[in-house]
């Protein structure tokens, strides 16, 4: 995973002049971007809406491989990333008689462990790919967590209005607003507060930018962080940047927002 520097932070990947320079020390991967370019060209013709058109490129990604398609070069790194983000929320106090949403759930790279962990009953994955999701039964049933019985949901937007209000000790999402334009982002916030509890927080990840905010392949957003804190804000919500993440081998930041005055749990 390559690490964070002031001029990665800096670039603005799409720009010509960045690609042409990463293409230049890359010469491997131009043949797989070109391919991609327009595959995602062609997706974006036949679905103009944004979630129509991630949902068709999680579709192909799925296709060749459910792994690689949410983020995992190899085998041993999609166990790895999964046992990141398990080991940092149990660190910050989850708890198995806890609730948790997990937005963006994939085929359960990280879930898989937090259905092990919680209570049965207490896992609610959500995605907006039915193929992914189908990946992830298969993840469930490998490591025979049947009897957990977690809920694995389809979900086209994230108005989150199918869910109960107070109702989640934590929300996480993972990778998933770095796929999303800021009205996606947007509508998330405008709405977690509602089934957070009010000892409650929402993790998310997000690809940082510390120049200018830009997107690639309308697959790949970059944000500054003041921008989602003052989104959150907006809605109401507490916004802090997780510094204790940025220590670990991720190239994206975390953001924990909370419900305005609510006490912040405990680290274990």
């Amino acid at each position: 995973m390559p690490k964070k520097t002031a001029r990665s932070l800096a670039a603005d990947r799409s720009k010509l002049s960045h690609k042409a320079a990463y293409a230049l020390r890359n010469p491997a991967r131009v043949a797989p971007y070109v391919r991609r370019a327009l595959r995602d060209r062609w997706l974006r013709f036949r679905h103009p809406s944004h979630v129509d058109y991630y949902r068709a490129v999680m579709a192909s990604d799925t296709a060749n491989n459910p792994e690689a398609a949410v983020g995992s070069g190899s085998h041993d790194r999609w166990l790895a990333l999964g046992q990141m983000q398990f080991g940092f929320l149990k660190q910050h106090g989850l708890q198995p008689q806890h609730r948790m949403l997990d937005i963006g759930c994939g085929n359960l790279r990280a879930g898989w462990r937090f259905i092990q962990y919680l209570d049965a009953g207490n896992y609610y994955g959500i995605d907006i790919s039915p193929d992914i999701l189908i990946s992830a039964k298969k993840t469930l049933t490998h490591y025979e967590l049947q009897e957990k019985l977690p809920h694995l949901t389809i979900t086209h937007d994230l108005k989150l209005d199918f869910l109960p209000s107070g109702h989640f000790d934590v929300v996480h999402a993972h990778s998933v607003f770095s796929h999303s334009p800021i009205e996606v982002i947007d509508e998330c916030l405008a709405n977690v507060g509602r089934i957070l509890k009010p000892t409650g927080f929402f993790d998310f990840t997000f690809d940082r930018t510390e120049g200018a905010e830009h997107q690639v392949l309308r697959e790949d957003f970059y944000y500054r962080t003041a921008t989602l804190v003052a989104l959150a804000e907006k809605h109401g919500l507490s916004a802090r940047f997780m510094d204790d993440w940025e220590k670990l081998p991720h190239g994206q930041s975390k953001i924990r927002v909370s419900l305005v005055d609510s006490p912040v749990p405990a680290e274990h």
